[in-house]
């Protein structure tokens, strides 16, 4: 009987730990099994171990430290400094003895309670390390950029990499100091206040721990108004002028926290020889730094002094005041958005085009203007290329292949799988995760076409089918941008495949991503992870099937490098053997001393950011799932420190094969964000940006902004190559006449190679000239009679006009305008190419090709110079 005394609390021991490994198990063991499989499957084992290392390294390195640094104060607060007794205690020897055992008793008794103590509160100190472990990564393995800012005239390297950090440890290291020393101020007044037979006296050991304590506080507090000067640095109060410190930032603000460093010094000296002082103790000095401190301290909330400043001088002499200001956001801006490089070309425009219209109107040069949006693509994608419901077209992205003799831009898209759309009896757990397992195949079409005519393939049908040549060995899609769920392949049943030559060949899984399902260890865990028994109990996994997770190629890499920023637009690539997707990321900070923050959410996710570099080009593999990583940007400090971090994670980018380097481009969201800045700092000097008066904005037509687009085009910069850029006009604020055209490409202009290079070259107009917008353009189509009957007629019976993308493109000395026009169907939405409508100058016609559309406009160029020089003047040149 007396032994069933202790069954409950035997029982509730076993259930305690039997909950502990559940949960162990179940939330770190699990995760941790299956990532390193992942890991391993990526061949990435290396770079996984390392970055838990870290991880674990510096996380548990920071709260060992403030353990033993919180236990070190305890220990030495309860050893002989805080027992002090009278000489009658020491010169007894019983009572020493008594003594002494009490001491050991609260010595070692003392011990069992900081030690738990000091492990909690470590721990609480040490969560935000905890989340910005990688702020500290950054901060050991970060080296100088070698670029300083103006203000400080700091290393650039200072704020993105250590300035974080030290804003952390700061806090950190004060709030721990102060803990201490208010806990060990605490421990000291009641061991002299219940520990019998004390000297009313403390110590000179406990006076000295104090004072160091106090020291350290001291130290901390300094450091923090140190960092205050950076802080400076990101001010916003000059906003929409400008960004960063201004006049009264530096000549007031900046001396304000001097003052109080040394006022606070000041404090710290007087406050100790106070202490310390046995006679003659003076408090005058100690109370007049402590005055002198709370009002340098209180001056920063006083509004009515900076305000008195900025009204009284700065507001009369603005841009006096402020010029070296604005010219350190301006600089830093530029530096921060990799805009200190642009080309600028003050572009000479001929009021008469007939000349410019001769020399570019070749067939070579103008079959790439792209007539066909991506926007009306997908509709006539889905209705024509899925074929099966179990097929999908998630997205149409533009590149650019060598094909028929040149290089020719395309749309293309690949026909990922997707079962969304079979019967809801359709949604088994066979159909979803052994059958329907892949996508299959792509479809490419020209981006120019004639119109009024059969949309024309140049890769279609599920037999890969291309009368131009554009053919891959493996066209299975595993990995995309559909919402995947995972896939057991290959597996026993019978999955049909599609085979060119016979349809009826089974095509099994042969890749070699995946994680390996060998044992029914492996199977077992895997139903744990995924809740799923089935993935045990099915006879249908073998012992050679492969587990594919994180099949979304967005998921895929956010799982791998976390502090990657990723495009909001991955693109396909069809290469000789398999698909590949090319994925562009970014490294961001929002430290970059003086730079304005972007305004917008251009990447994915809402991080603030103030600099960005498009550092890395990632290669997927759309068949096994490979991820490489190519450094882009070499010049970035941070992807530098992440490269030194994780040596075996990042590659050159002159290691990618040739085949894919052809089809690298100029990021769509980084060309926008760009330009969105460079719209108000292109102007650099100070009274030019103070005035705002040259500031441009992204075009308008219809109310939408035209956007950044992909144009492949003989420039005239490589003995005609052909290159594919990126072109976005602006307009002046409030205004519809062009300002400018830019031109955002890769080509290295200098070697004319394959080397990957961007650049952005802007082709500003002079403002003696009227130069179109795409509005204005717009208004010219709809006074057009002929073109408005035309519109008119078509929009009856059953079908609507829609005008597609405005295409605007610097042409010799001309700005050439194309604006594709569809017809498109109320009811099953696949649109036609219908006519396109070209504008020089004032201006427009409307024909089924370019080539007609061009002629009638010579035509009439060259009439309209043959009466100029009837009459006897010439033919008008704008410089």
């Amino acid at each position: 009987m007396r032994n069933l005394k202790f069954l409950p609390a035997l029982i509730g021991a076993i259930l305690g730990i039997a909950v502990i490994i559940y949960v162990a198990f179940y939330f770190i063991f699990l995760d941790l099994f299956v990532d390193l499989w992942w890991f391993q499957s990526l061949k990435q084992e290396p770079y996984f171990w390392l970055r838990l290392l870290y991880r674990f390294f510096l996380s548990g390195g920071v709260t060992l430290a403030f353990f033993l640094i919180f236990f070190f104060h305890f220990w030495v607060a309860s050893r002989y400094l805080g027992l002090n007794p009278p000489d009658e205690i020491l010169t007894d020897l019983d009572k020493r003895r008594r003594f002494q055992r009490f001491a050991d008793v609260f010595m070692s008794g003392s011990a069992k309670v900081y030690t738990p103590i000091s492990l909690i509160l470590a721990v609480f100190i040490a969560i935000p390390f905890y989340r910005q472990w990688e702020s500290a990564l950054l901060y050991f393995f970060g080296q100088p950029s070698g670029a300083t800012d103006t203000v400080y005239g700091n290393d650039i390297s200072f704020y993105l990499l250590s300035y974080p950090i030290y804003l952390l440890i700061q806090k950190e290291l004060l709030t721990a100091a102060i803990v201490i020393f208010i806990a060990v101020g605490i421990l000291y007044w009641l061991e002299h206040i219940f520990i019998p037979n004390q000297n009313k006296e403390y110590h000179i050991g406990a006076k000295i721990h104090l004072t160091v304590l106090i020291g350290f506080v001291v130290l901390f507090v300094v450091w923090g108004f140190m960092l205050d000067r950076f802080a400076l640095l990101y001010n916003h109060s000059h906003e929409p002028v400008f960004f960063g410190p201004g006049f009264v930032e530096i000549n007031y603000k900046l001396p304000l926290i001097w003052l109080g460093i040394f006022t606070f010094v000041a404090v710290a000296i007087t406050g100790l020889l106070f202490i310390f002082s046995k006679e003659h103790r003076v408090k005058g000095p100690f109370f007049i730094s402590s005055a002198a401190f709370l009002f340098v301290w209180f001056l920063p909330n006083v509004d009515s002094i900076p305000a008195a400043i900025q009204k009284y001088i700065v507001n009369p002499n603005p841009v006096k005041a402020e010029k070296p200001f604005m010219q350190h956001n301006i600089d830093a801006t530029l530096n921060a958005y990799d805009l200190r490089n642009i080309k600028i070309v003050d572009q000479r425009i001929n009021l008469n085009a007939a000349e410019d219209i001769a020399t570019w109107s070749t067939q070579k040069r103008f079959e790439n203007i792209p007539v066909w949006d991506r926007e009306y693509l997908i509709n006539s994608y889905q209705q024509l290329q899925e074929i099966r419901p179990y097929y999908a077209f998630f997205s149409v992205d533009e590149d650019r292949y060598f094909l028929l003799g040149h290089t020719r831009q395309v749309n293309l898209a690949a026909r990922e799988v997707n079962i969304g759309k079979l019967p809801e009896a359709a949604h088994t757990w066979e159909n979803t995760h052994l059958r329907y397992t892949h996508g299959s195949g792509a479809v490419a079409t020209p981006a120019a076409q004639d119109a009024d005519i059969p949309l024309v393939w140049y890769l279609r049908d599920l037999n890969l089918y291309s009368p131009v040549g554009l053919t891959t060995k493996n066209p299975d899609i595993y990995y995309g941008e559909g919402s995947y769920d995972y896939a057991v392949v290959p597996n026993t049943l019978n999955v049909v495949g599609l085979e060119p030559a016979d349809p009826s060949i089974e095509r099994q899984y042969t890749g070699e991503g995946g994680i390996p399902i060998p044992s029914w260890f492996r199977k077992a865990l895997f139903a744990f992870y995924f809740k799923d028994e089935k993935i045990f109990f099915s006879i249908s996994i073998t012992d050679k099937s492969k587990m594919l997770i994180r099949r979304n190629i967005t998921e895929r890499i956010n799982a791998m490098t976390p502090f990657l920023h990723l495009d909001k637009d991955p693109y396909l690539v069809v290469a000789k053997d398999r698909f590949y997707w090319i994925q562009d990321a970014y490294t961001l900070s929002k430290w970059y001393p003086a730079s304005k923050p972007a305004a917008d959410e251009y990447l994915e996710g809402d991080q603030p950011f103030n600099y960005i570099r498009n550092s890395v080009k990632i290669v997927v593999d759309a068949y096994d799932g490979a991820v490489d990583y190519y450094i882009a940007d070499p010049s970035d400090v941070l992807i530098n420190a992440y490269a030194r971090a994780y040596p075996s994670l990042f590659k050159n980018m002159e290691e990618m094969p040739l085949e894919l380097q052809k089809h690298l481009r100029y990021p769509r969201d980084l060309y926008y964000m760009q330009m969105k800045v460079f719209a108000k700092y292109h102007q650099t000097r100070p009274e030019l940006f103070y005035e705002q008066a040259e500031t441009w904005q992204f075009a308008n037509v219809r109310g939408e902004e035209v956007k950044p687009y992909y144009q492949t085009m003989d420039f005239g910069n490589c003995n005609d190559k052909e290159e594919f850029v990126m072109i976005n006009p602006m307009t002046p604020i409030n205004r519809d006449n062009l300002s400018m055209i830019g031109v955002a490409s890769i080509l290295d202009k200098e070697a004319c190679g394959n080397s990957y290079k961007p650049g952005i070259t802007v082709y500003r107009f002079r403002k003696e000239v009227q130069v179109n917008g795409p509005a204005q353009v717009e208004a010219l189509i709809n006074q057009n009679p002929e073109i408005s009957a035309q519109f008119t007629l078509w929009n009856q019976g059953g079908s609507r006009v829609e005008l597609g993308r405005m295409v605007i493109l610097p042409m010799g000395n001309t700005v050439l305008y194309v604006q594709p026009v569809y017809l498109v169907s109320t009811k099953v939405k696949i649109p036609e190419l219908r006519r396109v409508i070209v504008s020089i100058g004032n201006e427009v016609v409307m024909e089924k090709t370019l080539w007609a559309a061009l002629n009638r406009l010579k035509q009439t160029f060259i009439k309209e110079a043959s009466e100029s020089n009837g009459s006897g003047t010439a033919a008008p040149t704008a410089q």
